[in-house]
This record gives C-alpha cells, structure tokens and sequence, in this order.
C-alpha cells in the first residue's frame, strides 16, 4: 500500500486536481443552486426535473469532441487553450445569469443554464483528454491515480465550493441572482490554475498514423481524409481494436452503472428541502460534508483500484451504491433527522467517489491516445445519458407515487443491479485490459 502511495507523488496530479474543481463547479451553477432557486421560487417537482434536461447536452459532447482533438486553439496549446475558452464561457454566463428572475425570465435561464451546460460539456472533453494525455501509455497505476485525484477535484467544485451559495442564501444579502456572481467569480479565479499548467508532450501526429494504419479510410480528397480521420476515425479504431461485439458491451455496462444513483441525485434537493431541512444543513450535510468523505474514499477508492484492480473497484462500489440509497428511503420515513443524514452523507460520499474513481479509471483504459478526448467523450458521454435523459424524469415519478420519497430510492437502488449483472458477465475482459503488456525482446 505504501509503494501506492507513492504513486501520488507527482506535480502533474495538482493540475489534475485543479481541473477537477473546475469541471465540477458547472454543475452546482446548472444542477443544485438553480434547482434550489427554482423550489424557492414555487416551481413544481416535475418542472424542476425537466430543467435537468439541460444536461443532456453531457450526453452529446461526443459529437464535437473530434474537434477538440484536431483543432488546436491560437492560446497556450490542444488541451489548456480549449479548457481555458470554456472557462471563459462559463463565467460570462454566469454573470448574464445574475440578470434575470425565476418568475418573469424563466425561458432565458434554461438558455444561459443551456450554454453553461455547453461550455462545460466542451471544457470536460480537453480536461479528460488533458489527464489521460498527461500520464505514460500503459501507466495502469497512474490512470488509477489520476482518476482519483480528478474526482477528488470535481467533488471539491461541487461539494466544498458548491456549499458557499448555499450558506450565502441564508444570509440577508445574497439571493440566488447575486450567488451567480460569486460562482462566476470563482470561474474566473479558476482560470489562473490553466494559465500555469503544463501543456502534455504528446506527438499526436504519429499516433495518428499509427492508428490510421489499422483503418482504411485514405481517399484523394485532403479534405475528404481529413473529415474521416477527424470524425469517423476515433470511433472506428474503438470498435475495430476491441470487435464490435466487445465495445457494446462495454458501451452498455458504461450506460447503466449509475442510472439509479442519478435518479437520486436529480431529486436529492427537493427530497431535502421538502422534508424540511434547512439551506444551512443542505450546505453543511450534503456538500461540505459530502466534500470531505468524497476526497478521503476518492484516495482510498485509487489506492483500492492500484492494489486490486479496476473490476474489484467497480464491484465494490456497484453493491455499496445500491445499498446507500436505502438510506435516503429510511431519512424519509423519519424526517429532518441531521445525524441521519451525515450518516447517509458519509456512505453516499462513500459510494459516489469510489464508484466515480473506479468509472473514470475504466474508460481511460479503454482510450487510445491518438483520439483520447473524443473516446473518452463517446464512453462518458453514455455514462451522463442516464443522469440526464432518463433521470431527467425523475420528478414525474415521485409525483407519480404520490410523493412517496422511501418508495422512489427503494427504486432507485434496485436501479444497480442490472449494471452488476452486466459487470459481472465482462469481468474477464476487463482484467485482461488491466493486465500490463509483455515485454519485448530485445
């Protein structure tokens, strides 16, 4: 365990971490404060849901990701240019965002929450591609790491910094619209963070060639050639390394993992404002909290992966994932218990970091390194198709059960198991992914 450790000890997972802030902090803008400033506004349970659309757009980022590997930005490089244009987006929305009201500018709130969203997708597909690109090929144990680090990150941009709108809403002198400009603010801090990162060495042109080589989609048309090795190329290479049937699998377990726990987390705000507990105790619980716990079981959740593997970790935090929702049920039979809920907070955190870690770690596996941001996108982008499209529906279906909150997360924890079945069926071809290459001879 020390040698893994070890592992951490390195600058690049700072930037990693940093990036990881950065990709998070999006999705307390669209996700938790609007949803939060909605419920206080009077909207319904199933408008609110639909507002969860928005983050379909997640789901679609494949489409676009070829460009953020084939156009290289006029500023500071593939990666850091792309995330840096994003940032820049995203905190200009926000200040456009503290213009408008929930009652009177309802449209012009899902369409900035809609470009937040966009720029957010777009800066994900540079920042996956930055982490995969900036780790060794073949680095099993530092994909492990980086992924933890990442997911450490993203947690503190939804957990530590998401927590601040909501103690300010509980003050006298912000309401939702001013929060937009803190977040904002924050967005642009962020930004720095980019400025000093150092851009991966990574000789894209020949892995290009390398993969191209395998794929015959050569034409006289430069342009030709070059929309298929821009668009069509990073697709064909996935199934034709792994055949097709093997890449859809892989592709369908992705897609169901975390179905039932984003049910859950679409609803979770309303759950804890209709059951009465406060904005202090959602900021202090669910995210300050939930913080600390996702930072300390993203580390160990790494570890646990470097030591045992990446299938033991996706198993592990499947059969926890399931079992934490339960929790949730058991708070809506009692009511606003706090002590409940840091209980259920802790193994939330538990099994959303550690199934988050073991997740990302999985679909870096999986990528090449010629197209690393476009198949990373293909591969999260089904992970997100479940929070969005399907979850999206969330709220219909606690209306539908007549606000039956202890039934809705029974259901979403029997949501799991079908994922684990799944897991279990390609459990041998995953630790043959796992396994390092032989050596050649010399």
């Amino acid at each position: 365990m020390f040698q893994s450790l070890k592992t951490f000890n390195d600058r690049r997972y700072l930037s990693i971490f940093l990036f990881g802030i950065t990709s998070g902090l999006p999705w307390v803008m669209i996700g938790s404060v609007l949803n939060a400033w909605l419920q206080d506004e009077g909207l319904s349970r199933s408008a609110i849901g639909l507002f969860g659309a928005i983050f379909s757009v997640y789901s679609f980022n494949f489409i676009w990701s070829p460009l953020i590997d084939s156009v290289k930005p006029i500023v500071l490089g593939q990666r850091r240019g792309w995330i840096i244009l994003m940032q820049g987006g995203i905190a200009l929305s926000c200040f456009v965002m503290a213009q408008f009201s929930a009652t009177s500018d309802l449209f012009y709130l899902a369409l900035v929450g809609l470009f937040i969203a966009v720029f957010s997708a777009t800066q994900d597909i540079a920042i996956d591609g930055y982490r995969i690109d900036v780790i060794e090929a073949k680095d099993n144990d530092g994909l492990s790491a980086a992924s933890s680090v990442a997911t450490a990150g993203w947690w503190t941009g939804y957990g530590g910094l998401g927590a601040i709108p909501f103690f300010l809403a509980d003050t006298n002198y912000f309401y939702w619209p001013q929060i937009y400009l803190v977040l904002g603010a924050i967005m642009l801090c962020l930004m720095v963070a980019t400025l000093f990162a150092k851009e991966p060495t990574v000789d894209r042109k020949q892995l290009l060639r390398a993969a191209s080589a395998t794929i015959p989609l050569a034409t006289r048309s430069k342009v030709a050639n070059w929309l298929k090795q821009t668009l069509i190329a990073p697709f064909a290479e996935f199934f034709t390394r792994n055949g097709v049937r093997l890449a859809l699998s892989f592709l369908l377990f992705i897609f169901l993992f975390k179905i039932g726990e984003a049910f859950l987390g679409r609803m979770s705000i309303v759950f804890y404002k209709e059951i009465g507990f406060s904005n202090s105790d959602i900021g202090t619980y669910s995210k300050l909290l939930n913080w600390w716990v996702t930072i300390l079981f993203s580390l160990a959740g790494g570890l646990v992966n470097i030591r045992y593997g990446i299938y033991r970790g996706l198993m592990t935090a499947g059969i926890a994932m399931a079992a934490s929702n339960l929790m949730f049920a058991w708070i809506a039979e009692t009511g606003p218990d706090v002590k409940l809920l840091a209980a259920a907070v802790v193994i939330d955190g538990f099994t959303a970091a550690w199934s988050t870690v073991a997740m990302v770690a999985f679909i870096s596996l999986l990528c090449n390194r010629a197209f690393s941001a476009t198949q990373y996108a293909l591969m999260a982008s089904l992970s997100v198709a479940g929070r969005t499209f399907v979850a999206s529906s969330s709220g219909f279906v606690v209306d539908y059960l007549n606000g039956n909150w202890s039934l809705f997360f029974i259901i979403t924890a029997l949501m799991v198991l079908p994922s684990l079945y799944f897991l279990y069926r390609i459990r041998h071809k995953i630790k043959a992914l796992e396994m390092p290459p032989l050596p050649t001879k010399g």
